[in-house]
């Protein structure tokens, strides 16, 4: 039985009933139909909802009803899907951005390379061999690893919004005019070194120097126009510090959130995908830039918390790709919650730098069905037939261990046999429902009737 009328359950529901198996197809069923479906006693129940409070309720309501059937839910909360999987027996949560993360972060950490992730003893990479695929250890190149050593000192110095530039710029003039006037005081004036540090941090501070310089005209100017110099200093600082209490503070001045200026990947769109393509691409050692263009997006306190540098922008303007550093990044990831707009960034990526691997999450937009079309745009991850693959075995099979996508196909690993490749349906609907979420014409149920469309 499918519970939900979004594409995903639409696609398991053809792809279970492409393998053999009679589906009962409910689109937004009530407790009646519920009872009524469950009377049948189904081998699989998959609740594929838009949201994961809906999936919460479903899916206790379907343990309620039977408390043997196996149960697939789509949850995205990692908190609630642990909840959820500690409360029910049988019952497996799948999160679509976490079943796409790894395939999505394979094709911009490197060339060749279908899926890669950390499990907990190092980075694992799929890769495509004469004899199949192959599940080794992964790390990155010693070029690569001195391209990003080198960007994360260089974005230290090239701060990217303006509070930051204005923190940095001053807080780097009074450290010059400080060291300056220690310098001048050490080596012409012989003082010793904590007398003379008194002395400039009294003509920084804007309070003259310690004691007067009789025959030493030079000094007592430079003092003066130092102690000018450092007020403007000082309100450049304070601007910057005012600046970052009050703004959101999604990228860092000094640390890990920075942004680095080469060897990074870029993720434009910072929804469920977004963040986990980020932790994912963290986890292996690769530094990442998030973009994302609504400020009061959900995920920005997540990725501050987890120190992902976020730029509030347009991921499909050209200036902005530039000054992220596009052309000295890895890889540019379109994983945005529009595939128009993941089209848009494409583009845009390739007018600043065309060598640069391009990445686009697709599948959801009924106007794209056939993702080899945008194939010279990039390499292209469709999250609903990976995770309709995924579901599929869970719900005909022994549960997999996870699944890779490919361009054409889907692999899922298989417990005793290893990634195995996933036939992708011939149909990408079914008949039970249709795209608005209404039942479709009557079709036979798990028990032989047709299930009943909801008043």
């Amino acid at each position: 039985m499918v519970i939900g009328a979004t594409t995903l359950a639409r696609r398991v529901c053809a792809a279970v009933t492409e393998n053999g198996r009679p589906v009962q197809h409910l689109a937004a069923p009530d407790d009646q139909d519920l009872r009524r479906a469950l009377a049948a006693r189904p081998a699989g129940v998959a609740v594929l909802v838009g949201d994961d409070l809906s999936a919460l309720r479903y899916a206790l309501a379907v343990r309620h009803v039977c408390d043997t059937v196996r149960i697939v839910a789509t949850v995205f909360d990692r908190t609630v899907a642990r909840q959820l999987q500690s409360l029910l027996l049988r019952c497996v949560t799948v999160s679509p951005a976490d079943l796409l993360a790894p395939s999505l972060a394979g094709p911009c950490v490197e060339r060749g390379v279908l899926a890669v992730w950390d499990d907990g003893q190092g980075p694992v990479a799929v890769r495509r061999t004469d004899g199949g695929l192959v599940e080794t250890a992964w790390r990155r190149s010693p070029a690569a690893r001195r391209r990003a050593v080198f960007g994360r000192l260089r974005g230290q110095l090239q701060p990217h919004d303006a509070d930051a530039r204005l923190l940095l710029i001053g807080l780097l003039g009074i450290a010059a005019v400080l060291a300056l006037d220690w310098l001048w005081l050490v080596s012409a004036f012989h003082k010793p070194a904590s007398t003379a540090f008194l002395e400039a941090a009294r003509v920084v501070a804007g309070v003259g120097p310690a004691a007067p310089h009789d025959g030493h005209p030079g000094y007592e100017v430079m003092s003066g126009v130092a102690m000018l110099v450092t007020v403007g200093f000082t309100a450049l600082l304070t601007a910057g510090i005012v600046d970052r209490l009050l703004g959101a503070r999604l990228v860092g001045v000094l640390g890990r959130r920075v942004l680095p200026r080469a060897g990074h990947v870029i993720v434009v769109g910072l929804g469920q995908v977004g963040l986990r393509l980020c932790q994912t691409l963290r986890q292996v050692g690769v530094p990442v830039i998030g973009v994302e263009r609504e400020p009061a997006a959900p995920n920005l306190r997540l990725a501050r918390s987890m120190r992902i540098p976020v730029v509030l922008a347009h991921g499909e303007d050209r200036e902005v790709l530039a000054r992220l550093g596009l052309g000295r990044a890895d890889a540019l990831a379109a994983v945005g919650s529009e595939e128009l707009d993941n089209i848009a960034v494409a583009v845009a990526a390739h007018g600043v730098a065309p060598e640069v691997r391009v990445v686009l999450r697709a599948g959801e937009d009924e106007a794209i069905a056939e993702t080899r079309a945008l194939l010279p745009l990039g390499l292209t991850r469709d999250i609903i037939r990976t995770s309709a693959a995924y579901v599929t075995a869970h719900l005909t099979g022994p549960p997999p261990r996870r699944v890779i996508a490919d361009a054409d196909c889907d692999y899922v690993d298989l417990p005793g046999r290893g990634l195995v490749g996933w036939p992708v349906p011939a149909r990408d609907d079914c008949d039970h429902v249709d795209t608005a979420g209404t039942p479709g014409p009557a079709a036979p149920g798990a028990d032989g009737l047709a299930p009943l469309p909801r008043p």
